[in-house]
Formats: C-alpha cells, structure tokens, sequence
C-alpha cells in the first residue's frame, strides 16, 4: 500500500495532459475478449486498475501487454472457468465480464466483485438483463453463475427500472453477440458508453442508439479488430484537475479534453465565479479571486457526475458562501467527510445526507486516509491547499483511477512524493 506525502500551501503552475479515461478503459478490456483476433487500445491510462484486469485476462489465458500507453491484448487462446476471486474483488468493474464472457461463450462463473464501498450498488438489473436474452442466473454466496448453453442468447428487449452504466455496459456486451436484436430501454448515455460502443462497432458488431435512453442491437456472429481503438479522454480525471486549478492554481492549462463532456462541471465552476478560458480539446484555468458558493446535485450523464462531487468538495471551501452537495446516485458516497474535517475543513453532513460545505479560510496538514479514488483524489487536492505535511495513506486507492499522478503533480511544481511501503 502506497501513502502520498504532500506539503502543500503554495501556488501550482504549468500544463497538465489527461489520459484515457478510466470509466471506458475497465469495460473496453473485458470488451476485448469478444473479439477473435488480438486487440490493440491506444492511450490507455497507467492505473492500477487496468493492471488488476489484465491480471484476470492472465487468468484466462489470455496474454496482454502494456506499454507507453498501448495495450495489446490477444483473446485467441482464451480459456473459461472460474475468475480468481481476488482479483475480481479488487474492483467492480470487473463484472463485465459476466457480459463479455457470456457473450463469448454464453456461460461465465464470476464472484461477486469488490472495488469501492460507496453504498450499495446491486447486479439485480445485470441479472435480468441477462435472464431476458435467456441465460439462466444463480447465485452461491459471492458468485454468480450464469449459463445460457443449451440455447444460446436470443435478442429480446430489456427494460431498466432505473438507469445504470454498469448493467448498460453488461448487456451491450452480452448481446453483442446474441442471435436476432436487442433493444435496450432506459440506458445510461455516458460518453464511456459511446466510447465502448464504437469499439464493438470498429469490429464489426452492429450497435445503434449510443448516447440516446434506447440502445439496438443486432446480433453478431464474430468481431475482428481492423484498426486501433484510441480511448476517449477521461472526464472525471479533468474534472479533478479543473477542480484543483482554480483551488490552488496560478494559471494551469488542462490539455487533451472533450469539453462537451465537462459541461456541468463547467458550469459549476463558472457559476463559482472561476474564469475560464476554453478551446477545442483545452482548458485553461486563471488564478481564482473570490469564488461564490453553489448548490451541487449528482445524476447520470448529462448531469453532473457522481465521480466528481468529492474532488470538486475541497474547491467549495474556498468559497465565500455555503455549498450544499446532494448526491442523487450514492447518497453514502462521503468517506471525504472525516478525513477532510482532520485538515481543517468546516464541513459536515445533515439528516438528508447533503454535504454543507461552509468557507474553511485554512486548512492545516494532517494524517488522512483515501477511503476510496474519488475521496483520495478530494484530499489531495485538500492537502495541496493546506499549510504544512499532509499524508494521505491507502492511496493505491488514489492510483486506481488517476494516472501518473505523481509525475504530473510535480510537474505543476507540487511537492508531492509517493512511497510504497511494503505490508
């Protein structure tokens, strides 16, 4: 486990480049493993997680290999049977394998994943996805058995009672490769759904409706990649330095961005007061003056994300107002709480579970703990705010989402180091 030292009150300046988003990289690997020939991704970030999926891929025989940003990974000789459950439960997005390997084989045997405890996030949608293109589900304990081989997935449509990325992506994956069309209603539309979307129609799978609440598909019976598929830039990681910029920030420029994808986040920033100054696939933040206080509710895409609620949290104490945070999705999603009061932070929680965020003029360094990525990423922001040493420990938490953190800190002049201590 990793800890971050961070000794922080002073202004950061310079460039920052994001890297390929994690939310599109931890469905398109298991997304690969439909394909029938070896697969290549381009700009994908170096995050634990994407090394943990490739530890699964091993798993199955399945070779993989990652190098500046390309990972090649070659499904030919893949092989089933039951996913190491330590693997899996290191993070959720390894459920997509349900789908991917369901629709490869039409059966798959996965224990029940782990990742970041923000509340609860059942499969119950997953699985009656998967029981309407005809697989029959079980469960035993923490794994979950999915069969469909005696007839195989037959298209049918699939309703959602509420909408969800995770059972959207499984049943994308799953009826990829489905007999007849499948019509998914009440989907997510992230962009990370879009960005998975192209990458099965690149091979030759026919998918319509990305980015809409109804999705079409019309069963395939092989994928072959012709062309690399470049990751899109990852919003959550811009979010997070935007956030950190106009915090502690004299000037940063945040590059390799899709600002349609940043619009509520935007728009928050602006409505603080922060001055922007954006491009095509650029932002760059000037050195914050007063900054107003403003009332944040999370919902899925395109409202504004879940994912950055926490690190837009320490920019919200700088403010002259109240904030108030409602999270629609994860109401639970508040490990940041403690950890952030241990600094200074004058912030707490009510009976409705909104965070209040009050004007904290001075945050002071401490020990604190990154409970999970996102509340990692809202303390490291906080403690390059604070005066004085601040530590951050579990934050191999922190490197799960947020690529070559160390190096691209330093390079906006943060004294930041991270130390690997062994268990």
């Amino acid at each position: 486990m990793s800890i971050m030292k961070i000794h922080g009150g002073h202004s950061l300046h310079g460039e920052v480049t994001i890297g390929g988003a994690k939310n599109s990289v931890v469905a398109l690997i298991p997304a690969a493993v439909l394909a029938d020939n070896p697969v290549k991704l381009d700009m994908v970030p170096d995050i634990l997680d994407v090394h943990n999926l490739m530890l699964i891929l091993q798993s199955m025989n399945v070779s993989s290999y990652f190098a500046d940003g390309v990972l090649q990974i070659d499904p030919t000789e893949i092989k089933t049977g039951h996913l190491p459950s330590k693997a899996i439960k290191k993070l959720r997005a390894s459920y997509y394998f349900m789908g991917a390997l369901l629709g490869k084989f039409h059966r798959a045997v996965v224990s029940f994943p782990g990742g970041d405890n923000i509340g609860p996030r059942p499969i119950d949608q997953h699985i009656r996805a998967f029981e309407a293109l005809g697989a029959h589900v079980t469960e035993n304990g923490d794994t979950v058995y999915i069969d469909a081989t005696e007839n195989g997935l037959v298209g049918a449509p699939i309703f959602f009672e509420m909408v969800s990325v995770g059972a959207t992506i499984n049943a994308i994956l799953a009826a990829t490769r489905a007999r007849g069309v499948t019509t998914i209603h009440n989907v997510a539309r992230e962009p990370e759904i879009v960005d998975l979307v192209a990458f099965l129609n690149e091979m030759g799978a026919h998918i319509s409706g990305a980015g809409t609440d109804v999705i079409r598909i019309e069963g395939v019976d092989h994928l072959h990649q012709q062309q690399i598929h470049t990751v899109i830039p990852d919003r959550i990681e811009a979010g997070t330095y935007l956030s950190l910029a106009a915090a502690v920030g004299d000037g940063i420029l945040i590059k390799n961005v899709v600002p349609e994808h940043l619009q509520p986040f935007i728009a928050k920033l602006r409505e603080m007061g922060v001055d922007l100054s954006i491009n095509d696939n650029a932002i760059y933040v000037q050195k914050s003056g007063e900054l107003r206080g403003v009332n944040v509710t999370t919902a899925p895409f395109p409202n504004f994300a879940t994912d950055w609620q926490q690190p837009l949290t320490p920019l919200l104490l700088t403010a002259q107002s109240e904030s108030i945070i409602t999270d629609t999705i994860y109401p639970q999603r508040q490990k940041h709480i403690a950890q952030l009061q241990k600094l200074g932070a004058r912030i707490s929680v009510n009976d409705c579970n909104q965070i209040i965020v009050h004007p904290t003029p001075e945050l002071h360094g401490a020990v604190v703990a990154a409970g999970e990525i996102r509340a990692g990423a809202a303390l490291m922001i906080a403690g390059l705010m604070a005066d004085g040493e601040t530590i951050v420990e579990e934050s191999d938490n922190i490197l799960r989402g947020y690529d070559n953190i160390e190096r691209k800190l330093t390079d906006l002049h943060a004294d930041v180091e991270l130390i690997t201590q062994l268990d």
